[in-house]
């Protein structure tokens, strides 16, 4: 018998794709959390049904929740993400050598633990044994209550605004990270897909305006999240992630980008029409 994974991205729409062994299902105390491999995408993880990231094309999402604001911090030493327990996040941080530490400070430890023993092109740098990485299995907004004025960049690597992760959209999260970042900190977030969440982004970009003076959303694509056309925002103390950027450092990487790169660091702060008009300042 053929064994196949859907995710409804709305009531007429979704995603299928053909699933050949389910290498752990379990709760934990905060979601449930299945990782099964697919023919077409490979080893994909899921928290309560819904696609978090597929050995195929997470290298698009990790790539652009990190880079963007670490090449235009000009001194990106303390790093923290809140979410992320599959590790690619952190291993694109690692990428960047003016980083001392990156602490990831992720609610679920299960989450930590499975992609360390199931994912590890993603969890390779999560093992234990990198020293400029800590784990720190907590609830991120007790985390960053007590750490202000720590960090030059915070990720805010979250499932959607349910279950754990609906405090992290709200606007004294917001205050509590702007308090977190040093005077010159950036904060970076997923934030969900212009065709599918549009109500949630207006919400959630008005909620970031009331914080920080400067707010941009920027775009990529990937396939196994609703629509294909996903989002970030970028929040600011200081730097502008286009007048800032800093191109020349970019471009002169010294490791590989399999998505990202100085030209689409450009190009991906400028949104369609429909995308820009929805989360605009009233």
């Amino acid at each position: 018998m053929d064994l196949w994974y859907t995710e409804k991205h709305s009531e007429n729409v979704g995603i299928t794709m053909k699933v050949t062994e389910t290498l752990f299902s379990g709760k934990s105390e905060f979601q449930q959390l299945d990782i099964v491999d697919t023919l077409e995408y490979g080893r994909m993880m899921l928290l309560d049904g819904l696609v978090m990231c597929t050995e195929r094309d997470e290298f698009v999402y990790h790539d652009m929740i990190t880079h963007p604001a670490l090449f235009t911090h000009p001194d990106p030493k303390q790093v923290l993400v809140i979410g992320g327990g599959d590790g690619g996040t952190i291993r694109e941080i690692m990428k960047h050598k003016k980083v001392e530490l990156a602490t990831l400070c992720e609610i679920d430890g299960l989450v930590i633990d499975k992609s360390v023993e199931l994912l590890p092109s993603m969890a390779c740098e999560i093992d234990g044994n990198n020293p400029r990485v800590k784990l720190h299995v907590d609830d991120g907004l007790a985390y960053i209550r007590e750490h202000q004025n720590e960090f030059d960049v915070i990720m805010v690597d979250s499932t959607d605004p349910i279950g754990p992760a609906v405090g992290l959209f709200e606007e004294d999260f917001y205050r509590l990270v702007f308090g977190a970042l040093k005077e010159d900190g950036i904060m970076i977030a997923q934030s969900e897909s212009p065709f599918y969440h549009a109500e949630i982004q207006k919400n959630m970009y008005g909620n970031l305006r009331a914080v920080f003076p400067i707010v941009e959303m920027y775009q990529a694509f990937i396939p196994t999240y609703p629509s294909g056309f996903w989002s970030f925002a970028f929040a600011s103390k200081k730097y502008h992630p286009v007048k800032d950027f800093d191109r020349k450092r970019a471009a002169a990487r010294d490791f590989y980008t399999k998505y990202y790169n100085e030209d689409l660091h450009l190009g991906a702060f400028m949104l369609p029409t429909f995308a820009k008009e929805n989360i605009a300042a009233k």
